[in-house]
């Protein structure tokens, strides 16, 4: 079962494939935070954004949420933009989940 709730069908394929690796990071919490991140911001990212978005995505997750929640000091390398905007990012972990169709 995943989160999704926006239709991957006018995304280009580079794009479908980050959403579904948002969706299926391996730690819930990160599913929840890059899934419902890319869901708002996807469709509207650069290239350039998209590439800085996917070597974000390439860390590890323990590594992420550290970040994230700020028990841990964010390297040099991620202290950009996007950055910034997925850890200041609130999703809603009350959201009803659902399977797309």
């Amino acid at each position: 079962m995943t989160g999704v709730t926006l239709t991957s069908a006018g995304l280009d394929p580079r794009r479908r494939r980050i959403l579904f690796r948002c969706w299926h990071r391996g730690i819930r919490e990160m599913d929840l935070v890059f899934g419902q991140f890319a869901e708002a911001e996807i469709a509207t990212l650069s290239e350039a954004e998209l590439d800085e978005f996917e070597t974000i995505m390439a860390e590890e997750d323990n590594d992420l949420v550290r970040w994230i929640m700020g028990t841990w000091p964010v390297p040099e390398r991620f202290q950009t933009p996007i950055f910034a905007r997925l850890a200041a990012y609130t999703p809603d972990f009350d959201k009803p989940l659902r399977t797309p169709e």
